[in-house]
């Protein structure tokens, strides 16, 4: 499982190091250097290692080809997306279209999210932790789901 933020930078090619924790959950769960690279809004890169993108796409499968949804989703992950390649020095290509929308450039922050990582532009992550704050709603949810 991905947990935590490892903040890093993105050089001026647009390469993300992995950071060496994730990198080693990487190497250690799935052995593939295959990713799966999307975003749902433009403003967050989702990094799915591809085995794990596969199990998504399988569920997608599954559903009717004209549910509103899937084809919403689907065109979203699509027009951000691409599959990359981690190079021998554990770093990935963030694709442009994806870099320009989130401005993930310099400084970033890496987020373990279970299945797959999150980047976003540090400055900007600070900035909505601040403004959104926990209320109690959001602990009302969590307590009804058990957690």
């Amino acid at each position: 499982m991905f947990r935590g933020n490892h903040p890093t930078r993105v050089d001026e090619k647009g390469r993300l190091k992995v950071p060496a924790e994730f990198k080693r959950v990487i190497d250690e769960k799935y052995g593939s250097a295959q990713f799966y690279i999307t975003s749902l809004d433009g403003n967050v890169a989702q990094l799915y290692p591809f085995e794990e993108w596969e199990r998504i796409e399988q569920k997608l499968a599954a559903l009717s080809t004209f549910n509103p949804t899937k084809k919403k989703f689907l065109s979203r992950v699509n027009y951000y997306g691409q599959v990359v390649e981690m190079d021998g020095q554990g770093r990935l290509l963030i694709p442009q279209l994806l870099r320009d929308a989130a401005q993930i450039k310099g400084e970033v922050a890496v987020l373990g999210n279970l299945t797959y990582l999150e980047v976003r532009n540090l400055e900007t992550f600070r900035k909505e932790i601040e403004e959104q704050q926990f209320t109690p709603e959001d602990e009302s949810t969590l307590d009804e789901l058990g957690l």
